[in-house]
């Protein structure tokens, strides 16, 4: 069977694409791309073409985009190109030129494919660009997810050549005399991919005969188990993740009784940004204090009692608030405050994000701020008896998490209110108050 009949049949079985579609194929202008522009034209499958100038290799990159350009004119084909700034870009974004260019041209190719309404992104990737993938992930460390290689429909991303090895692909388009250009980059070892294609796969090879087929053939298979694979981590992240407003909890004692243990852990901590390396740190946390966390980019995982909680890193916010006038609205460190002067209500909300205080006990400006250490306060309902804010805290089992982002309602230097929880015995409402100062505090989203 042809390269071009084994094309159209892995068209068909994998449904890339329906007959009255039209898709975009990012094309380089290298051997894989002009390999499957010419095999979609000989299979009449409707197609732009779009081509992406990085401005990297000086008059190199401008024959490749004239390679292109006198392609698609031939045979009739809508062509968009673009040219990118890479190198300002890189610069300008701190990555490395390659992450640089991915993101420019995928980026691109979506603008293009939602303006045009083309049903999908098509590029050249082949058998061997996915074996080299999931040699690099291996190596790297990676879950069930990361031994699939290159999905071949994903994200309205195809990539219909993966069933191709590469000197498959170099020999049909040398066999019919197609026209493309080497890019003199895929020589270097400077990058990673191409360290690896030049240096690891050819001794695989040499060890193993059919090794690229062989993976590929392996890679299938991962990727049908991962299926199975799937549905049985989400049953056991149902049994174990409890959401409790912004955060998750996880029960210790049920998570220490599943087995196995550390994958289990491992795909609970991964879709928060916690690494591989990071699940060996979690299974410490199964032992250790109340207090304890690690962190990711994003998030922490603290250990509080009987649980681990799993909550996003706090935002820099400002911890100190000046409050001169009413009425007055705040938003600060994920809640809304509002102030108020009313007259003294017939009957008393007994929410506690409400306070009600005596307006004669304030005098003006007051202010918000985060609690610290050594604040001190007198319980309403306490006969005057001084309490830290901390030991409160402890007393009623705050998280670290919640801690860190308690706030306490200040006036003449004495805490009136400590946010949510209680208020001071100096500021209660007595039968003689007319007006009072109401603080409403919300969540915000």
């Amino acid at each position: 069977m042809t390269l071009l009949q084994r094309f159209r049949e892995n068209w068909i079985s994998k449904r890339f694409c329906a007959p009255d579609k039209t898709i975009l194929v990012a094309v380089s202008g290298g051997l894989d791309s002009m390999a499957l522009a010419e095999l979609l034209l000989k299979s009449n499958c409707p197609f732009a073409v779009a081509h992406c100038n990085f401005q990297l290799r000086g008059a190199e990159a401008d024959l490749d985009e004239e390679l292109v350009t006198n392609w698609c004119a031939k045979h009739n084909i809508v062509l968009h190109k673009i040219k990118f700034q890479t190198k300002q870009k890189s610069e300008e974004w701190k990555k490395g030129t390659q992450e640089t260019a991915r993101i420019l041209r995928y980026d691109w190719f979506e603008a293009l494919r939602t303006a045009h309404k083309y049903a999908k992104v098509a590029t050249a990737h082949h058998a061997n660009d996915n074996v080299e993938t999931l040699l690099i992930n291996l190596c790297r460390g990676t879950g069930m997810a990361g031994i699939h290689g290159i999905l071949p429909d994903a994200h309205n991303i195809i990539r219909p050549l993966l069933f191709a090895q590469k000197q498959e692909l170099a020999e049909w388009v040398t066999e019919n005399k197609f026209q493309y250009r080497e890019d003199a980059s895929n020589a270097s070892d400077d990058y990673l991919r191409n360290a690896l294609r030049h240096k690891l796969v050819p001794v695989i090879e040499e060890l193993f005969p059919g090794a690229i087929g062989h993976i590929n053939e392996s890679i299938t298979r991962f990727g049908e188990s991962e299926l199975l694979y799937k549905k049985a981590i989400a049953s056991e992240t149902k049994k174990l993740l409890d959401k409790r407003g912004q955060d998750y909890y996880i029960p210790v004692l049920k998570l220490i009784r599943c087995k196995p243990l550390t994958t289990i852990c491992y795909e609970l901590i991964h879709p928060f940004g916690f690494s591989a390396g990071q699940t060996e740190q979690v299974l410490n946390l199964l032992g250790s204090e109340t207090g304890h966390y690690i962190t990711s980019p994003t998030h922490r995982i603290i250990r509080n009692r009987d649980f681990l909680i799993v909550t996003t890193l706090p935002a820099v916010t400002a911890d100190f608030i000046l409050i001169e006038s009413m009425p007055c609205e705040v938003t600060v460190g994920g809640f809304h405050f509002a102030f108020s002067i009313q007259d003294r209500p017939k009957q008393i909300d007994t929410d506690p994000e409400k306070a009600y205080i005596d307006l004669k006990q304030i005098e003006f400006p007051i202010i918000l701020r985060k609690w610290k250490t050594g604040d001190y306060f007198y319980p309403i309902g306490m006969k005057m008896k001084k309490k830290k804010v901390s030991r409160v805290l402890i007393n009623e089992k705050v998280p670290l998490h919640e801690k860190e982002n308690t706030w306490v309602l200040e006036c003449i230097k004495r805490i009136a209110w400590l946010v949510g929880m209680r208020l001071d015995e100096r500021f209660k409402i007595k039968e003689t108050t007319e007006q009072v100062l109401v603080v409403k505090r919300s969540v915000t989203l």
